[in-house]
């Protein structure tokens, strides 16, 4: 968890908040990603949860009622927001139960599927943004779906188009890209050694 790791609970739904409020969403995703993680050995589960749920709907209400629809001639900031849409949807989904998280699950898909489609048509596969957004949908599929063999298999093809496209990879995004697809490759040696699905070979 980074500068995450050993904080409290209060701690990091204070950063949360304090984050949303300053727009920080890379920042307030760490802190979120932190807090679910802490819920499996908390005393007050039920309390974490309803905290969680509401600062994801809070920034899921953001999204859905300004940013998405003033993004719609800014590709990148569209793909990102969308990436956002289905990234807080997920968060849901692994705090929500029964009828609640099939639906969250169904959004966080659709969101991360229509951002996944324009991406591929309007950015280069070396972007950081679109490598972002097949790291986290991957995840979403292992994680969330529990199909690891479509977890494997949207991250082999990002990491490879990417590989294939390396020349024409932007000076100023290089340092971001080239992290994220080592990121995409530790998943899959991960996710290829524990699973007994076609992808790696490592």
């Amino acid at each position: 968890m980074g500068e995450m790791e050993g904080k409290s609970k209060d701690q990091l739904v204070l950063r949360a908040k304090h984050a949303e409020q300053a727009e920080r969403y890379d920042d307030m995703a760490s802190a979120m990603k932190a807090i679910a993680q802490m819920l499996k050995g908390s005393l007050d589960k039920q309390k974490v949860e309803a905290e969680l749920t509401a600062i994801c709907n809070d920034v899921l209400a953001l999204l859905d009622e300004f940013l998405i629809p003033t993004a719609e001639d800014d590709p990148e900031s569209r793909v990102f927001y969308l990436k956002m849409k289905g990234d807080y949807y997920r968060y849901l989904g692994e705090v929500a139960v029964a009828d609640d998280r099939e639906e969250v699950v169904k959004m966080s898909e659709e969101a991360y599927k229509v951002a996944y489609e324009e991406a591929a048509n309007k950015m280069p596969s070396t972007h950081p943004i679109r490598l972002g957004l097949a790291l986290n949908f991957s995840v979403f599929f292992y994680e969330i779906k529990n199909s690891p063999g479509e977890a494997c298999e949207l991250a082999k093809k990002a990491f490879d188009d990417a590989i294939a496209d390396l020349d024409a990879l932007q000076e100023d995004a290089y340092k971001d890209s080239t992290l994220i697809m080592q990121l995409l490759r530790d998943n899959l040696t991960l996710w290829t050694s524990d699973q007994d699905v076609p992808g790696e070979d490592d």
